[in-house]
């Protein structure tokens, strides 16, 4: 646990009282601070009092006593519209913060020599953030990886100058950090999402922005406009930048040439590492995670044949482009992370042949983004409450089938794929849609699917 002393002595209201909360509130009382907390879900009341944490009605505090309201992540602070907790902060002149400004604060008053990494991005980010993590504990560095991916970052281990801290940062985090300083900060890319939380796609890449402005060094994807408009403002204010791209050839910076990694610096290039035959690194998006990642750890100094030892032995994230396993040539693949289309299209793109499972709950534009893709795919099949609308993107385009769950879609694609003479059908789970029509989150619905792969008969590990 990192202990939050610079709140000692001081009285804040907490709301949310998840995993992330509950780390915060017991984050702060170890580190001296009373802490109000409250949850309008009675259960995790409960779990929070079990646990000797103070639980009472911030409707019946006094805003005015209250040194700051910490709040999670995933409550709304500007849109639709504030919470009613950050309603009353606010008419209280109480400072509206979350557990990644926490982090920042207390990094900077009790050991700012420990490097941290921050991610943001749209796509990627988690992938990004979880091959940081491997390539430095790869080469022998101390790391900790948490945020918006595994562990609350106020989880972690203690800080310590020999320790770097990998975080990854959603935007609703960024939103909540005024005061954050990584010393390397990674922008992937920006593309719509959250916009219900945002406002506009405006005001969602200025949010994003703020996690590279203060960075010492900045490394930002150029492969879309937003990023490469981010890149070059912070360049032009005097801030360190590498750029890093997944189609482009740079003179400065890191990129992929095909598989293969490159770096660009002072004139010279050198290739950092061959993708090819990396399975957990397949396809473009995984080439641009890859430079984000070298990008990064160079400005920590990793050398090239560390960073390339390292890549080599990735193991993947869990839920993206997961290769779940083989039954003959049919691969499996969960890619349950891919909740909006932008992020499906990175799958879509990696494979010849698709028997493609998608649908949920559908976000803004649905999957018409994705004609581009479409002859890849040699059949769909719908669940969720998208079948409708993807039903009539689909119809005469792409041919489908009304599954509704993932069971049924799951035992329709493994007997089509298996009577495919392709070299390698591949049966995809990468629905482009939030799970909450069916799933609590998307991690229990690739964990789902994960099982059901595996329970197949004949179904072997990928490798084996």
């Amino acid at each position: 646990m990192i202990a939050v002393d610079v709140f000692r002595d001081k009285v804040v209201a907490l709301f949310g009282l998840g995993g992330s909360g509950l780390a915060t509130a017991e984050a702060l009382v170890a580190g001296g601070a009373r802490v109000i907390a409250w949850d309008d879900a009675e259960p995790a009341r409960v779990a929070a009092k079990s646990r000797g944490l103070e639980v009472t009605s911030l409707a019946d505090v006094s805003w005015r006593e209250l040194d700051a309201l910490i709040l999670a992540p995933g409550v709304p602070l500007t849109h639709p519209e504030p919470h009613w907790t950050v309603k009353m902060a606010r008419a209280a002149y109480v400072p509206v913060v979350g557990d990644i400004e926490l982090f920042v604060r207390e990094r900077r008053a009790a050991c700012p020599a420990a490097p941290f990494v921050a991610i943001t991005g749209t796509n990627g980010k988690s992938t990004t953030t979880a091959l940081i993590d491997h390539l430095l504990r790869s080469a022998g560095r101390d790391s900790q990886m948490g945020g918006n991916i595994g562990r609350a970052v106020l989880s972690l281990e203690p800080l310590a100058a020999n320790r770097t801290y990998v975080v990854e940062c959603s935007s609703f985090q960024i939103d909540l950090a005024p005061s954050l300083d990584p010393t390397v900060g990674i922008l992937t890319n920006l593309s719509p999402d959250h916009l219900d939380r945002h406002g506009t796609m405006a005001a969602y890449a200025a949010i994003k922005e703020r996690l590279v402005e203060a960075a010492g060094t900045a490394v930002i994807g150029v492969d879309d406009p937003l990023s490469a408009e981010i890149a070059a403002r912070v360049a032009a204010e005097g801030h360190p930048v590498v750029r890093i791209s997944a189609s482009t050839t740079l003179a400065d910076g890191v990129f992929a040439a095909g598989s293969t990694i490159v770096e660009a610096r002072d004139g010279a290039t050198t290739v950092v590492a061959d993708l090819a035959g990396i399975g957990s690194l397949r396809g473009r998006h995984n080439a641009q995670n890859a430079c984000a990642a070298v990008a990064a750890v160079r400005a920590l100094g990793l050398g090239h044949a560390e960073i390339a030892a390292g890549l080599s032995t990735f193991p993947g994230l869990a839920h993206r482009m997961e290769q779940v396993g083989r039954k003959g040539r049919v691969l499996f693949v969960n890619d349950s992370k891919a909740t909006n289309a932008d992020s499906t299209a990175q799958a879509l793109a990696s494979f010849d042949r698709i028997w493609w499972i998608v649908g949920g709950k559908p976000k803004a534009g649905g999957i018409s983004s994705l004609d581009g893709f479409f002859d890849r795919v040699a059949k769909a099949y719908l669940i969720g409450v998208s079948s409708d609308e993807f039903a009539a993107t689909l119809d005469g385009r792409v041919a489908f089938e009304r599954a509704e769950t993932i069971e049924r879609a799951l035992e329709l694609a493994a007997a089509d794929a298996g009577s495919d003479a392709a070299a390698e059908p591949v049966v995809l789970l990468s629905p482009a849609c939030a799970s909450y029509d069916q799933f609590k989150n998307f991690e229990v619905r690739g964990d789902h699917f994960r099982t059901l792969v595996k329970a197949i008969p004949g179904i072997e590990g990928v490798g084996a």
